[in-house]
């Protein structure tokens, strides 16, 4: 062994000799966490139940609806129940949840359909529908959304929120799974968007990149865990760009507009415009 195999050997030993120390970085026993490429795995997957027409799987030979639906979820399935089994510890309560997630399916569908009217009805630059759900990242953002709330309504921990961050990776749009968001969701460009865990949504709602809907405080930590941190955002309210709107107790209430780059802690009554007042502009030529 020459001496840079020496070397790498030591240095293995030590790292080894490192994960001896019992913190929570040092767990090694993967077959008890869930693995991230079978997640995504499997949000494209169900991305394809949810929008039936609009992929193919090559390894299927058979187009027919009910062949492919059928080997689509039992692979989901399947996948599903480990994943779960996995976080749970227990292996009949990952099947039990995944056939109760399954059976929202038709909710789900339901709930992106009145979000890709809204895309299709808010957006003049949009030539159709088939447009948006090939390649607005809202629409993906949101889709993954709903079948991550899902899981999480029904008390998975851990995939729900690996789901969301997976769209966030891909869409810069961080949606919290638990938020409760109504039907007509829809967001314009996206990037920057955060959306807290206890954030509520009404119906047709707009917002644009760079919203945020978040806590006003995080100086309490995990001793805020289960309360109420984030706004409350009712009907027909249109949000602008970089807008923030903090704190559990603040309302913005039905009909309202908040204008571009407006910070709020406070309620805002029904059918309200918030802006900024226009601030000076300087202009000065070269000589």
């Amino acid at each position: 062994m020459d001496t840079t195999e020496k070397q790498i050997e030591k240095i293995v030993d030590t790292i080894l000799a490192d994960y001896e120390c019992g913190r929570d970085i040092d767990r090694i026993d993967l077959n008890c966490q869930p693995d991230r490429d079978t997640v995504v795995d499997m949000i494209e997957k169900l991305r394809r139940i949810v929008f039936p027409g609009f992929s193919r799987e090559k390894n299927y030979r058979i187009y027919n609806a009910r062949h492919n639906l059928s080997m689509l979820m039992e692979d989901v399935m399947f996948n599903l129940s480990r994943q779960i089994a996995r976080v749970l510890g227990d292996e009949e309560t990952g099947k039990a949840l995944s056939l109760r997630f399954f059976s929202q399916i038709p909710k789900v569908r339901a709930m992106v359909q009145t979000d890709l009217q809204a895309a299709f009805d808010g957006d003049p630059a949009a030539s159709g529908k088939e447009e948006i759900i090939f390649s607005y990242p809202g629409l993906f953002a949101i889709t993954v959304y709903r079948l991550a709330h899902e899981l999480h309504t029904l008390g998975v921990p851990m995939l729900p929120r690996m789901m969301t961050e997976y769209a966030h990776s891909i869409t810069g749009i961080d949606i919290h799974p638990g938020a409760a968001i109504g039907e007509y969701f829809f967001i314009d460009h996206g990037t920057g968007i955060v959306i807290g865990e206890t954030t509520v949504i009404g119906k047709n709602v707009k917002i644009y990149q760079g919203v945020t809907l978040g806590g006003l405080s995080t100086k309490g930590g995990q001793s805020l865990r289960g309360s109420r941190r984030h706004p409350t955002i009712g009907d027909n309210v249109t949000i602008y760009a970089n807008a923030t709107i903090l704190g559990g107790d603040t309302v913005i209430g039905s009909g309202s507009v908040i204008g571009a780059s407006a910070f709020l802690t406070d309620s805002v009554a029904p059918d309200t415009r918030v802006s900024i007042e226009s601030q000076p502009l300087r202009f000065k030529t070269k000589p």
